[in-house]
């Protein structure tokens, strides 16, 4: 069986190496660059029709979206049995809500903000009215649900941490969270573990 990831720099398939190295799976790692606007290459569409990265071949096919790749690979290829689901009940629905959340929601907004820090002065005052609302809103919820613990549903980490992760990374990055000091700790707290750093060398980022 063999793993391939397609990674293109810099970007969120980062986290997508960082879930396998986690799991210790071998993979097979194929790195795209960015052209001067910021978007994938060409190439990347021979892979998946959309262009974009994380994609992974398995297992004879090939598979996009993050949680989808994240849950395929906790469920069939974990040989240790990490970061697996609950199977039924409450417990279950807020680890699926959790997992989908990053890029379901919380993820537009950084989106905007980035593009806006791309954008000459004057910023357009709706569109940034609207992604400062919305960003501290979604810092807001991921602040409340993680409380005091070390970890998005408690106190041992879980799949919906890497998606979780990524968002505050990516806050972060956009200089976003100076009034969110646990968000701060806990991207750095995740972002040093050693299966992180091995997939960032890997990658380059």
């Amino acid at each position: 069986m063999t793993i391939k990831l397609h990674h293109l720099r810099v970007g969120r398939s980062v986290f997508t190496a960082w879930l396998l190295e986690e799991l210790g799976l071998d993979y097979d790692l194929e790195i795209y660059i960015r052209n001067e606007m910021g978007r994938a290459p060409p190439e990347l569409k021979d892979v998946h029709p959309l262009g974009k990265s994380p994609v992974i071949e398995v297992d004879g096919f090939t598979l996009a979206e993050n949680a989808a790749i994240a849950t395929y690979l906790v469920e069939s290829h974990n040989p240790d049995g990490k970061f697996l689901p609950p199977k039924e009940g409450k417990a279950r629905g807020q680890w699926l809500q959790w997992l989908h959340y990053p890029e379901g929601s919380a993820f537009a907004p950084l989106l905007i903000q980035l593009l806006l820090s791309r954008t000459e002065d004057p910023k357009p005052m709706l569109i940034s009215m609207f992604a400062a609302g919305e960003t501290a809103l979604h810092l807001g919820y991921i602040r409340d649900q993680l409380g005091d613990n070390d970890f998005i549903l408690g106190d041992e980490m879980t799949l919906p941490d890497f998606g979780v992760t990524y968002i505050c990374h990516m806050a972060d990055r956009l200089g976003l969270l100076a009034d969110y000091p646990t968000l701060k700790a806990y991207a750095e707290r995740n972002t040093a573990r050693p299966a992180f750093q091995k997939a960032m060398e890997k990658t380059g980022g």
